[in-house]
């Protein structure tokens, strides 16, 4: 085979629909666009969830309850496997040194150790949160866990005070 013999495969190729381009193109007089209406119309879009002016079903359905999702602290998670494969024995890891080789990134509310895969070495590794397997796994390898001191909630009161 050479480069001259390469084509694509039958059927995986189609010419552009050339719209208005007279009766004998199949697509002259409407385009395709059938007869009259609003969405025959140039700019004839109607917007998500408009259903002809009958009442919309987001509208029709009740809304009840509360959902507190956003403000749930997220955690960036780290498996003992990725630490084992990217750092040296002996070494200490951090959330800087995690910032430093791209295993984390963006913002979060802390980093949470996980226990994926097998641990040989030996590390220091301080996070804020860690499963039970983790830290046996971590700690049978002759390493140690540092958990981080939680970050206090800042209340109404806490920040008005700090602002005066």
């Amino acid at each position: 085979m050479r480069l001259h013999n390469l084509a694509p495969r039958p059927g995986a190729k189609h010419r552009r629909k050339r719209l208005g381009i007279g009766e004998s193109s199949g697509h002259g007089k409407t385009s395709g666009r059938g007869h009259k209406g609003q969405k025959a119309r140039s700019g004839g879009s109607i917007r998500l969830g408009f259903e002809g002016g009958q009442m919309p079903l987001i509208r029709r359905l009740p809304k009840r309850g509360f959902n507190n999702k956003d403000f749930k602290p997220v955690y960036a998670v780290v498996n003992l496997d990725t630490l084992e494969e990217r750092f040296e024995a002996g070494s200490r890891i951090d959330e800087a040194a995690l910032r430093a080789i791209r295993l984390v990134h963006g913002r979060n509310d802390g980093i949470k150790l996980l226990a994926r895969g097998t641990v040989t070495k030996s590390f220091t590794v301080e996070v804020d949160k860690s499963s039970a397997a983790a830290r046996e796994k971590l700690e049978q390898a002759g390493g140690s866990l540092i958990l981080r001191e939680p970050k206090p909630k800042q209340t109404k009161a806490v920040k008005a005070a700090k602002a005066a």
